[in-house]
């Protein structure tokens, strides 16, 4: 059983958490995770590993189950979030291992960080958004700096994972100077640390005063898009209700253009109708609106669609 622990409190640790730890012969994790449930562990046999040997872990537990036991191989968060469910499965595949070999393999998830510090912070995370780590022990870090890059001028709220450490104490200060290339410098950022465990601290800044913060190995770094704010202490990132509906005196109206239940007009269809009335060519929409050219190339040598066609909206209306 490959289990999530959620935040490390008992109060988020799942039923079937908790029941998958009672049911296993052995529990094999971190240090530190092992010491979150160290109350659940009465009776097993407890193999606690490093930091680094997350490989090692995954082939004491493989050992341990072809003996016949049943083992319940911990997270912090989510296994399969920055976990343990891919070195378990890549271990498990170098080894031979299929479904029906007779050796069951459980996961069991977990709130993962980004889930348990935004909720702590507000609601950062209603529009899209992405999780980087900035751990460079076994990615490179000019694929680290593309991610940054992209998701940056893509205007994604983002949560780094592992933002500094004792040794990795310059990663956090390049990401920040990739997302101020895209963000403006008041773009609004949480940091939480030890989310739901005693030392839990919670510390909101901006992008351009996010190196000066408390930031460690224990931290999840938030980092709003465009329209996120912060507003009686809450970080709010919003959902584009307000693209489509006014609210005045608790009622609710369509903004003119809009349709309830349709897509926006500047959707994709609507958009499509845009680009193709502008006469502008490829390379000027592309300009504008930060996208490739061949892309923007191809949609105008498409033609409109039918549904989209002057003569198409004129009957619908």
């Amino acid at each position: 059983m490959l289990v999530g622990l959620g935040p490390g409190s008992h109060d988020h640790l799942t039923a079937r958490a908790r029941a998958g730890i009672a049911e296993a012969d052995t529990v094999i994790g971190y240090v530190t995770y092992i010491r979150l449930v160290a109350d659940l562990l009465e009776g097993k046999e407890v193999i606690k590993k490093s930091m680094t040997e997350e490989l090692d872990r995954a082939i004491e537990a493989l050992e341990r189950a072809r003996q016949g036991r049943k083992v319940a191989l911990i997270s912090s968060g989510d296994a399969g979030v920055y976990g343990m469910a891919g070195p378990t499965f890549e271990v498990l595949f170098q080894a031979g291992w299929t479904p029906d070999c007779g050796i069951e393999v459980e996961i069991i998830p977990g709130a993962s960080a980004l889930n348990t510090c935004a909720a702590l912070v507000g609601a950062p995370l209603t529009h899209d958004f992405c999780a980087i780590s900035l751990s460079d022990l076994l990615t490179p870090w000019p694929t680290i700096a593309r991610r940054l890059d992209a998701v940056a001028m893509a205007d994604f709220v983002v949560a780094l994972y592992n933002p500094k450490s004792g040794r990795r104490t310059r990663q956090i200060l390049e990401a920040q100077r990739l997302f101020l290339r895209h963000r403006a410098p008041e773009t609004p950022v949480a940091i939480v640390k030890s989310a739901y465990r005693p030392k839990q601290r919670v510390e909101f800044t901006t992008l351009a005063q996010m190196g000066e913060a408390d930031i460690g190995m224990l931290s999840t770094v938030l980092i709003g898009n465009s329209n996120t704010f912060i507003r009686h202490g809450l970080m709010v990132t919003p959902r584009g209700y307000a693209n489509k509906y006014e609210v005045t005196d608790g009622e609710r109206a369509t903004r003119e253009g809009e349709k309830a239940g349709r897509s926006l007009s500047t959707g994709l269809n609507g958009w499509l109708a845009e680009i193709h009335a502008s006469g502008l060519s490829a390379a000027e929409l592309a300009r504008l609106h930060k996208l490739p050219e061949d892309y923007l190339a191809a949609l105008l040598a498409e033609g409109l669609p039918a549904e989209e066609s002057p003569a198409a909206q004129e009957a619908e209306a």
